[in-house]
């Protein structure tokens, strides 16, 4: 266990308590960092207005569609991926897990050729040829249209790890559960589904879940990538890491940067906890 002990305290545990202690500093990465108390905490749940009016509201928006609606389309995508035979069930599986590697260069090649604010954009095209608009609409610097788009594009893409570990947890249930489950009365696909796939395959669904969460909570690149604008237009974007890294990186505020670190992580922490309460192992199991 020693390997895995060093690097877990190296990069886990060691960023966290430096990331904790910092939280609770004024640090210009220059000058030693001073003791600044609860302030940090006070400023940014009473003074940050935009951390209050728009990185909130953004995120908890963005995680809450793109979350669960993720997870679902996983699922439904992992179950029917299992149904098709072993040679075509690794091209599909590989042509859904792509996008979540491909990154910045897909949201590039892919959704701003498709979102691109003039009459060369699928989209405007499309409306313009058809007389639903008159001149082309700037998608994605549009604040009414931007959280929008980065919702689809951030599902398009979420068939990562979590899908792939749904879709070996399906194929790992014992078929002969099926056959006798066929016996014993249940008729539907729905009904195997619900009674003998999604029981048998929890530390999956868990995994699955908790992999979508931090996904989407650690997203915030994705609106300055579609808009390449920073900040994104009238904050429509701006999620919790832009936030971080405009006072880490740009204003060199660290103390405060780690401050909404912290908050993030404790939202994360609490979102894994219900998930493990709904997936994880019950008493008796």
């Amino acid at each position: 266990m020693a390997p895995f002990l060093l690097l877990f305290g190296t990069f886990i545990v060691v960023p966290v308590i430096v990331g904790i202690l910092l939280g609770f500093t004024y640090f210009n990465s220059i000058e030693f960092p001073k003791w600044a108390g609860w302030t940090n905490y006070q400023m940014l749940f009473s003074q940050d207005i935009i951390f209050l009016q728009h990185i909130i509201p953004n995120t908890f928006k963005f995680a809450l569609f793109v979350g669960p609606v993720g997870y679902v389309m996983a699922f439904m995508l992992a179950w029917l991926i299992a149904q098709l035979p072993s040679t075509l069930r690794v091209w599909y599986a590989l042509a859904m897990y792509t996008p979540s590697l491909t990154g910045g260069l897909a949201l590039v090649v892919v959704w701003q050729v498709m979102f691109t604010g003039d009459r060369t954009g699928y989209i405007n095209s499309f409306l313009l040829n058809w007389g639903f608009i008159e001149k082309p609409i700037l998608f994605t610097q549009d604040k009414d249209y931007l959280m929008t788009i980065m919702i689809v594009v951030s599902i398009w893409a979420s068939m990562g790890l979590g899908f792939l570990a749904i879709l070996a947890g399906i194929l790992g249930v014992d078929k002969q559960l099926y056959e006798a489950a066929r016996i014993d009365g249940i008729r539907s696909r729905l009904q195997e589904i619900w009674y003998i796939t999604i029981p048998m395959m929890k530390p999956q669904m868990l995994f699955a879940a908790v992999m979508s969460i931090v996904g989407t909570l650690k997203s915030g690149g994705i609106g300055t990538q579609l808009s390449g604008m920073n900040p994104t237009p009238d904050y429509a974007g701006q999620l919790f890491m832009n936030h971080i890294d405009d006072y880490a990186f740009t204003r060199l505020e660290l103390g405060y940067a780690s401050a909404v670190s912290m908050v993030l992580l404790f939202v994360t922490i609490i979102g894994s906890r219900f998930l493990w309460y709904l997936f994880g192992p019950k008493e008796g199991e």
